[in-house]
């Protein structure tokens, strides 16, 4: 036998050197998972995630100044689709929902859904609104031209709604499916789709014996409204998040399927009300889940506490529609000749003295808030606008209620004193035309021309002050700007060139008289006014009216904050010196030509007041008051209007009445 080359013998034994190497490692290998690193091994045999799912935070409540509650939460049942329970497998899905919604449609309820698009074929859409459709189609992944055909088609496909359901059935699960992608649905966040169901709906459906994977009837706080009738312009409603409001509120921690504030107290203190949601830790293996805790404790919103008070409110909105009941009684008894028609419209407000808290606010005509949330189109179409505030977003002619801007003018600019005259013959003839007073009064000094509404007294003031100090003025009352209260209001505007030029009307010095009376072009609203009347009851100083007193725990054991009066304006060159002489004019003016059922002298104290009946547009004219009292030491001050009206004022002595009972009811000194 030929002898093989030593090479030969040196490879096999190289070869056979490394499989006995390799052998070994893997044995090695195979030991060291086995015996070592088993426990880490065995582990990746499972899935296992964690889920973190939002726990909404109860919103605050809201109560009036003694605690009455105004807003607050019940609890309700919602159903709710779990998303650690829900089934991934879409056509399984697809058939819980079709029965769940048929079972809520044999209640009578029906999901809150909000796909713009028609419920019956032939198709369409269901808004105007580009922006809306065009966010609508970007979510489904879809062009800015698709048609409302290649909407369902892709919701059609992308949830694999089978082809044997009907037309209505592939409908109702298209509504649900966007739905759900719209607010998120995911293992983060779970899926209301139906709220506030019906204790009796709740029992027939639990009693069907309908179990369904992923859907569960829950306990939930839900907004209540307890007194529909107090503020309701001002308290305002709460709702989703509109698509185009996302993008801000999830930058400030909102989710999709929140709510919040849309207008009023609601808004206004969305982030006392809100409070912080909390967080629940989900851990999922292997598709199943394994255990579920709070890891982040919820805490519920404050509540805020109001400065009205819910009773004062009532009598003023009876004090004011009773008096636009009953003003055509009221003519008749006082003969009046003007051509006043039929009257609708009014406002009223008062004011805490010491901190220009509103105390009340009256508008007629008003609603109830439940309606206007169970049927706003009602309200929308009502007459008279019922949901306009004409207190704080009427504007009006303040008419001879601004004489009070137009004195403190001339006293702090020292063109009048408290002696100084002028001659009221009944015309004045300026610039070649001539303007008429109420009547002829001759000599006459500021008091008495506050107390008879004097208008050649303020004419004549008026030539020496010139219009930019009597805008000056006005301003500092807080006048064409904002107030500073915390809901919606109207600014107004003032008298003057900037605005004449601002609209195309000509100026002319003739503007500058009545302006200096409260006509001409000035818009104001009853809420400015007020703080008119409350700035002279303080001497000069303005404060900014609110509505908020004080912010609370929950459950009101704390208060955690109270408002306090900001100052908006100074108006300190004429004294308190200046504003004893307006107040002397203004009580003067409170016993003038008042019949004894309304009178304002045996009250036990003084009361300051200027009226006003200024011309308005088509009306003949409005019927406006302002005032304080008690005048020696003011504890509230208030103004009122009622279009197309005269007397207003006949209000006054009812409105003290109120507060005086108010007073006794809080047991106030």
């Amino acid at each position: 036998m030929k002898k093989r080359p030593y090479h030969i013998y040196l490879k096999c034994t190289l070869l056979v050197a490394f499989m006995l190497c390799a052998l070994a490692l893997c044995g090695y290998r195979l030991m060291k998972i086995q015996l070592v690193d088993s426990e880490k091994y065995m582990s990746r045999k499972y899935s296992t995630y964690k889920y973190s799912q939002t726990i909404d935070a109860t919103r605050g409540e809201i109560v009036d100044c003694t605690g009455n509650p105004i807003i607050v939460n019940k609890v309700g049942y919602s159903v709710v689709i779990l998303p650690e329970q829900f089934p991934k497998d879409l056509s399984e899905g697809n058939k819980i929902l079709l029965t769940i919604n048929n079972k809520l449609a044999e209640c009578g309820i029906s999901p809150d859904l909000s796909m713009p698009i028609s419920n019956e074929a032939p198709y369409t859409f269901t808004t105007d609104d580009e922006d809306e459709l065009e966010r609508f189609k970007r979510e489904l992944g879809l062009n800015v031209y698709a048609t409302t055909d290649n909407c369902m088609a892709k919701l059609i496909e992308d949830y694999e709604i089978a082809p044997e359901y009907s037309e209505e059935q592939k409908r109702i699960l298209c509504g649900i499916r966007y739905e759900m992608l719209r607010r998120g649905f995911s293992m983060n966040r779970r899926f209301i789709l139906a709220e506030d169901i019906p204790l009796g709906s709740i029992t027939e459906i639990k009693e069907s014996g309908i179990t369904l994977k992923g859907i569960e009837i829950q306990e939930m706080p839900l907004r209540k409204v307890k007194q529909g009738n107090i503020i309701p312009h001002e308290i305002g409603t709460v709702g989703p998040i509109y698509a185009d409001e996302y993008e801000e509120l999830s930058a400030k921690g909102y989710d999709m399927d929140d709510i919040v504030g849309k207008n009023g107290i609601e808004r206004a203190c969305e982030s006392y009300l809100r409070g912080k949601d909390g967080v629940r830790t989900i851990s999922v293996q292997n598709n199943e889940v394994i255990s579920s805790e709070i890891t982040t404790p919820v805490q519920s919103g404050n509540t805020v506490m109001l400065t009205v008070d819910s009773k004062f409110q009532r009598d003023l909105q009876k004090i004011l529609e009773n008096f636009i009941k009953n003003f055509d009684s009221l003519r008749n008894e006082n003969t009046e000749e003007l051509k006043l028609g039929k009257i609708t419209n009014g406002a009223l407000v008062v004011l805490d003295a010491k901190t220009s808290g509103v105390l009340g606010m009256a508008t007629c005509p008003t609603y109830d808030l439940n309606t206007y949330i169970d049927d706003y189109e009602s309200l929308l179409t009502a007459e008279n606008e019922p949901l306009v505030n004409r207190a704080t977003l009427g504007l009006y002619r303040p008419g001879s209620t601004f004489k009070t801007i137009t004195a403190t003018a001339g006293l702090c600019e020292n063109i009048i004193n408290g002696y100084s005259t002028f001659y009221c013959g009944h015309t004045y003839l300026f610039k070649d035309t001539i303007y008429e007073c109420t009547g002829g009064h001759g000599d006459i000094a500021l008091i008495e021309a506050l107390q008879y509404s004097c208008n050649i007294y303020f004419y004549k003031l008026s030539e020496n002050l010139t219009i930019d100090r009597i805008s000056q003025y006005s301003k500092m009352y807080g006048l064409g700007q904002m107030t500073g209260l915390e809901t919606a209001e109207e600014s107004g505007h003032l008298s003057d060139m900037e605005y004449y030029e601002k609209v195309g009307l000509p100026w002319t010095v003739g503007e500058v008289l009545q302006s200096a009376i409260g006509q001409s072009e000035w818009a104001v609203t009853p809420l400015q006014m007020a703080v008119v009347a409350n700035t002279i009851a303080n001497d000069g100083v303005r404060y900014e009216p609110h509505l908020v007193d004080s912010i609370w725990d929950y459950n009101m054991e704390n208060k955690l904050e109270k408002k306090e009066p900001v100052v908006a304006e100074r108006i300190t060159s004429c004294g308190k010196e200046g504003f004893d002489i307006i107040e002397q004019g203004m009580i003067a003016a409170s016993v003038t030509n008042m019949p004894t059922e309304y009178s304002l002298g045996n009250l036990g104290y003084n009361v300051a007041i200027k009226t006003g009946t200024p011309q308005q547009g088509s009306r003949v004219q409005d019927s406006f008051f302002i005032g304080y009292a008690p005048a020696e030491d003011p504890e509230i001050a208030f103004a009122g209007v009622v279009e197309g009206a005269e007397y207003a004022k006949y209000m006054i002595r009812n409105i003290l009445k109120a507060y005086e009972n108010y007073k006794e009811r809080n047991h106030l000194k």
